[in-house]
């Protein structure tokens, strides 16, 4: 009985009527902090509904809704006092206005609104825990994804700030931004992310990164009120199930259609909620939203943009959410953040709770042991993908994840034999059948198709254009492939879009010439990756994807052309570009200094940096190359360290360089015990004017240097103790020449 009194008063009470709360706020202005407080707000709610909502009449809504609901019973005498306190007379006499309509059917029907909401509420979140407690992660087979518990078993993600990311950036660039960005990043914890609310959240990240694994963990920890606290309704939105409702023009409409049987035509209109919205890339109509097109008239856009006057969280890859940025440039309460995947403690902890016993040291070893294997295993989609193949291996070839090209063969000739064609055959066999070569190329073409047009969605007409007899073959090509029906018709889309790169490179191999992929600038980014094809390794698995067109011949020439065509595109623009895509394309191809390549490489100086700011891939990449020139007989010409602390595999990069390199310069301490260089260098430059080192760490890790270079130019810091001690080690050793800064004074001494 107590209860029903409470539900009474709630219907007797206009302050619960919606539509009176609206039409107060509107009458408020300015003022509605001074009212706020008057009404017993506390001024750190008061600066979060001003943080938080953009115009004067939401701040105030929300300030009074606010009120309505931390009170027993709140009276229309509290608000008319708190009013003349503030000499607003003239809101008093609108209050009088509004409460002679309050018997009127369009007020009394929003008295019900609260309960409803709280009902709602209740229904959702255990929606939520039943449906996202173990969610859907890619793996091995692609068309039927494992599930992970996410309640017991989540593995933390690295989030960083992506506010300085590129706005032009296309996403076939991606792999490499991300590798760059993995080298220097400062986390974000979750809790700071998603505990404190923000009007809009962009999240982005590469394909497979984990973003809809970390979404519906969010759905989760809301429905355990640990985030979002103060959101009555959270929707969520995946963007590949809004493609097949593009007629609806509404959130309400959407919303019935997504949540029919927890919505009952309830309306959302004005209620405190957020919406997340998964996939933005995988939204068919996302070029025509984000250039506003005039032409394009569908009204799911409509929905989209009242979905922009609530809170609301966008994810996609990169490029996507770059681009939407600039249709969202009016919330200045924004958070945009990249997921790095995980860090070596998440890639631990993905082991122990992913792979069994008997398997855990034998995918440890091979997955550190391997620079690219290293470097990937933070993407959750490849993570699992390597976790599996190794797992399901008898016998591991240590060349499956030696290159990006060998990673990206390895898992999709898995996922087609085990997973398509379901065989345990032998893959030499496999491919002697002219059918399976038929059925790669088909895809690849089609991969090829969306690549270079920069599509992810396409549809049957379009999918026809490409495959013959399609209608026929249209079964055979699931699996990597993915058919949605809609009321509209069937669209279809790769069920990875890594797989969908790869295949792309395949294709271009196969079928087009050098000077065809060299002019096609979309194709710049799978350069390497198609170099990788080349490789001729019997131990490689790419010897599987490289004959699938009968007419194409002579990969050396091809390999070649592509080579010779990159250094003179760097001579044309004076870019380091190019010459760090054919080192990357060198090394992908595994290849060898032959005579073609010394006449190629053989009119450019050769410089190798290293900094911060590189990535143990293209550290990976330098340090085949080097080895390769320096045993063709030939001389680096500079070798330019700013970097302190250095890996194992840069130290091994200096120590190939050092065998014979003209000029070498140290911008900072190094850390490098014990190694010195094998041939003389001609000039020397070391400027550690700002690090203050000591006189052992000089000795130990300069010194060595010193002692086989012919001119020296060395820059100390002020306040060292032991200048006549460099001094006199300069003396005995072989310096022809040296200039010394100290203390704000050159000296400069030739050696008789």
């Amino acid at each position: 009985m107590g209860q029903n009194n409470s539900y009474a008063k709630k219907n007797e009470n206009i302050l619960y009527s919606q539509e009176f709360r609206l039409k107060f706020s509107e009458s408020v202005g300015v003022d509605w902090k001074a009212l706020g407080r008057r009404l017993n707000i506390e001024d750190h709610h008061i600066n979060i509904i001003d943080h938080d909502n953009p115009r004067t009449d939401e701040k105030a809504y929300v300030m009074i809704t606010k009120w309505v609901h931390m009170n027993d019973n709140p009276t229309l005498k509290e608000l008319r006092t708190a009013l003349m306190k503030m000499r607003r007379v003239d809101l008093n006499r609108k209050i009088d206005e509004f409460t002679k309509t309050s018997g009127s059917p369009k007020i009394t029907s929003r008295f019900y609104d609260i309960e409803d909401t709280s009902e709602m509420c209740t229904t959702l979140k255990k929606y939520y825990r039943e449906n996202y407690g173990k969610v859907n992660v890619v793996q091995p087979p692609l068309n039927a994804p494992a599930h992970v518990d996410l309640m017991n078993n989540f593995v933390d993600l690295c989030l960083v700030d992506a506010v300085d990311t590129q706005m032009d950036v296309v996403f076939s660039l991606e792999r490499n931004k991300f590798l760059e960005k993995q080298m220097n990043y400062t986390p974000i914890s979750y809790s700071e992310v998603f505990s404190i609310e923000k009007s809009v959240i962009l999240i982005s990240g590469i394909a497979g990164i984990g973003k809809t694994w970390l979404l519906q963990k969010c759905l989760l920890d809301w429905s355990s009120d640990l985030i979002w606290k103060n959101v009555e309704l959270v929707f969520y939105l995946e963007c590949k199930r809004l493609n097949q409702y593009q007629n609806i023009s509404n959130i309400n409409e959407l919303l019935n259609v997504f949540y029919k049987d927890i919505i009952n035509d309830f309306n959302i209109s004005n209620h405190p909620a957020l919406f997340i919205i998964d996939g933005l890339d995988e939204f068919k109509f996302l070029n025509e939203l984000i250039n506003r097109s005039s032409s394009c008239n569908y009204p799911i856009f409509n929905a989209l943009r009242e979905i922009q006057k609530y809170k609301y969280v966008v994810a996609g890859r990169v490029y996507a959410i770059d681009q939407y940025q600039s249709i969202s440039t009016e919330h200045r309460n924004k958070l945009t953040i990249q997921i790095m995947g995980f860090n070596q403690t998440g890639i631990h902890n993905y082991i122990e709770k992913s792979v069994s016993d008997e398997k855990k040291d034998v995918v440890k070893e091979t997955l550190y042991g391997s620079p690219i294997a290293k470097a990937m295993a933070s993407v959750p989609f490849y993570l699992c993908s390597m976790c599996k193949i190794i797992s399901d291996s008898k016998e591991i070839n240590k060349s499956s994840f030696l290159t990006m090209t060998n990673l990206y063969a390895s898992i999709f000739l898995y996922f087609f034999q085990n997973h398509i064609i379901n065989t345990n055959e032998l893959m030499n066999k496999i491919i002697e059948d002219d059918s399976n070569k038929k059925y790669i190329l088909n895809i690849c073409k089609i991969a090829y198709e969306l690549f270079v047009n920069n599509k992810v969605i396409f549809s049957e007409e379009e999918i026809q254009t490409f495959i013959i007899d399609f209608d026929k073959n249209e079964s055979n090509l699931f699996g990597f492939i993915e058919k949605i029906g809609t009321n509209l018709g069937c669209y279809y889309q790769f069920a990875h879009l890594t797989i969908m790169e790869f295949c792309a490179s395949v294709y271009a191999y196969n079928c087009l010439s050098s000077e065809e992929i060299i002019d096609n600038k979309k194709l710049e980014s799978c350069l390497s990756m198609i170099c990788g094809l080349t490789n001729k390794s019997q131990n490689s698995l790419l010897k599987f994807l490289v004959n699938l067109n009968p007419s194409k011949n002579g990969s050396k020439e091809f390999l070649y052309s592509i080579l010779d065509r990159l250094l003179k595109l760097s001579r044309q623009c004076d870019k380091t570009y190019y010459v760090d895509l054919f080192i990357e394309c060198f090394y992908e191809s595994q290849s060898s200094f032959t005579d073609e390549i010394k006449l190629i490489v053989h009119e450019r100086e050769w410089k190798i940096l290293i900094h911060d700011g590189k990535t143990s891939y293209k550290t990976s990449c330098e340090n085949y190359f080097v080895s390769h020139y320096i045993k063709s007989g030939r001389k680096l010409s500079e070798l330019n360290v700013d970097k302190n602390i250095l890996s194992d595999e840069e130290k091994n990069l200096i120590i190939l360089c050092s065998t014979n390199v003209r000029h070498v310069s140290f911008w900072s301490p190094i850390r490098f015990e014990g190694r010195k260089p094998k041939d003389k260098i001609e000039v020397l430059l070391i400027r550690i004017s700002r690090d203050l080192i000591t006189k052992k760490e000089f000795e130990e890790n300069f010194l060595p240097w010193i002692n086989f270079c012919e001119v020296l130019y060395l820059y100390l810091h002020d306040d060292i103790n032991y200048f006549d001690e460099i001094c006199e080690w300069i003396r005995c050793s072989n310096v022809e020449r040296f200039t010394i800064e100290y203390r704000g004074k050159y000296f400069d001494y030739l050696m008789n």
